[in-house]
């Protein structure tokens, strides 16, 4: 059997020499601990070949060819320029996307 030496999730394992058999084998006891952990059951997604979808990309293209990159004089300008589209980008996708419920029939992107 191997353990893995340097995990504290794992690294919780006894060996029970006063149980030994006659065949110079030792019980092993090993403790497991299982954490609970937060499972995603919903989703904001644009739904392919929709309406929305198009519009989302015609926007977006619409926002890129309209950012202005002939004065980038230095990385202060480059990240207000940043800023700006990511801000441009986070209020469309509010617009145009939607809460889903994820499903074992959902497909993963």
């Amino acid at each position: 059997m191997f353990l893995q030496v340097n995990s504290k999730e794992i690294n919780t394992y006894f060996i029970l020499p006063n149980l030994q058999s006659p065949s110079d084998h030792a019980l092993l006891m090993i403790d497991i601990i299982i954490s609970e952990e937060y499972i995603q059951d919903k989703q904001w997604t644009i739904i392919k070949h929709n309406e929305k979808e198009e519009g989302f990309v015609n926007k977006v293209k619409n926002i890129v060819d309209n950012i202005d990159t002939t004065y980038i004089l230095d990385s202060k300008m480059l990240e207000k320029i940043v800023q700006e589209f990511v801000t441009f980008l986070e209020n469309l996708w509010n617009k145009y996307s939607k809460c889903v419920n994820i499903t074992k029939h959902s497909k993963a992107w």
